[in-house]
This record gives structure tokens, sequence and C-alpha cells, in this order.
């Protein structure tokens, strides 16, 4: 089963889901905002992907938090303690595929690599 993370405003995860709806590919998703972000899989996402790509520093999120908060996140370590207190500042969607890869973001090309 395919799994998409994020949240349902977030135009990238509408563009993402609307494209595994076109596919018929079959998922479920995983709402950051009434679910939380799963801690026991935020580890495998930011040793995978980077923890400097999960984090998004383009987003609004990351633009209202302190110079001290930013300042303090150096590694995956403090990189998943904002995620978990953050949500919105993961870069979206995470998809887990259904033969376990992982993929960050939204692009049809991307997407077609995966299927």
């Amino acid at each position: 089963m395919i799994t998409v993370y994020g949240i349902p405003n977030c135009d990238t995860v509408k563009k993402a889901r609307t494209w595994l709806d076109q596919a018929g590919l079959a998922y479920q998703f995983h709402d950051y905002k009434k679910a939380g972000v799963p801690a026991d899989r935020l580890p495998r996402w930011l040793a995978e992907l980077g923890w400097e790509r999960v984090v998004n520093r383009a987003g609004t999120t990351w633009r209202k938090l302190d110079e001290a908060q930013k300042a303090a996140v150096v590694d995956a370590a403090s990189a998943a303690a904002l995620c978990l207190a953050e949500p919105s500042v993961i870069k979206r969607p995470i998809v887990e595929w259904a033969d376990g890869r992982l993929s960050l973001g939204f692009s049809a090309e991307l997407f077609d690599a995966h299927r």
C-alpha cells in the first residue's frame, strides 16, 4: 500500500493525490494535522531522504521560527525534534511506496519512476 504523508490543504500534496487518483493507484493519506508525525517513521525519512531536504527551509513555517529555533537545527536529531513539534516544517509530501521506497515532493516524472 502507498502512504502519502502531508497536510490536506498543501497544493503539492493535492497535486500528488490527484496524480495517484488519475493513475488508479490506491493509497492511504496520513494527515500530520490530525494524526501527527509518525515518530516511528521519522528517523528513516531523515536518514534516507536527508534531514536537510526533509526540513523545508523555504516554507512559511520555517520563516516564522525565531532565529534561535532555526540555528538549533544542525543534525538529524535536532531536525527530528523540530519536525515533531512543528509538522508543517516537513517538506511535502513524503510518500512511502508499496515497494518500500521513499520519495519527497511531487513531480509527475518522480511519481512515474516509482510506479
